[in-house]
Order: structure tokens, then sequence, then C-alpha cells
């Protein structure tokens, strides 16, 4: 069960929509099915990672990504699909990157949940 936002923190989520891309769990699959070449970055707490997240995903948690994002991924054109729970970190995250300069960066709304509900692999 997905926890309940507090409405603070959905009002800085929705303010970071307007300003980022988002695309659907369905969108992201069909790219992986594809083989396109992306970053796949789950911003999610370490331990949520180590139970469980999309295959070929690396962690870069959202506490640490804009520390760590420039020495990892130096180009600031290189794709990037973020994901979390539900989609609301992860759009915090990408609104951030943009800010550092990022230009080709997305958020996988409703995700790793939405990704689970469609019975989409995982990686462990």
């Amino acid at each position: 069960m997905a926890p309940q936002h507090s409405a603070r923190f959905l009002q800085i989520v929705d303010d970071a929509r307007k300003r980022i891309r988002e695309v659907t769990v369905d969108d992201v699959k069909a790219r992986l099915d594809r083989g396109e070449k992306f970053l796949l970055v789950d911003v999610r707490e370490e331990s949520e990672y180590a139970k469980d997240h999309l295959p070929g995903a690396i962690h870069m948690g959202k506490g640490i990504i804009e520390r760590d994002i420039e020495e990892r991924v130096p180009q600031l054109n290189t794709p990037l699909i973020l994901y979390c729970g539900g989609g609301y970190r992860s759009a915090l995250s990408a609104d951030n990157l943009q800010k550092m300069g990022y230009t080709n960066v997305v958020s996988m709304d409703g995700g790793i949940r939405g990704w689970r509900e469609k019975h989409f692999p995982l990686d462990k």
C-alpha cells in the first residue's frame, strides 16, 4: 500500500512536474525491449533498491544524486530515466538534474509500483 503523502509534499511534486518530462511504465518497458540506450536510475533508498529494481538500473538515491551525478554521468545530454516508488521522488530529482544542466532527463510516472502491477520483470 502506498503511503499517504502530505499536501505540502504533493505541492512541491506538482510544481516540479510543471518543468519536467514524464514517461509511463509502458514507455520505459518498450524502450528496454527495443534495446534503446539510456541510463535507468533508481532514486529510492538503498534498502529499497537491494530488495528489487528494474533490469539494468543503477542506484543513486534521491539523497545523493545531485552530489554524485556529475562523476557518474559527466555528459549533460546523456538520456536518463529516473524512477522511484511511485514517481514523486523521481520527479523532484529530475527537476534538480535539469537545474544542474542535464538536458535529457525524464521521470517514470507510476514508479516501481506501476511496474510491479504490470508484472514486468525485476532484478534482485
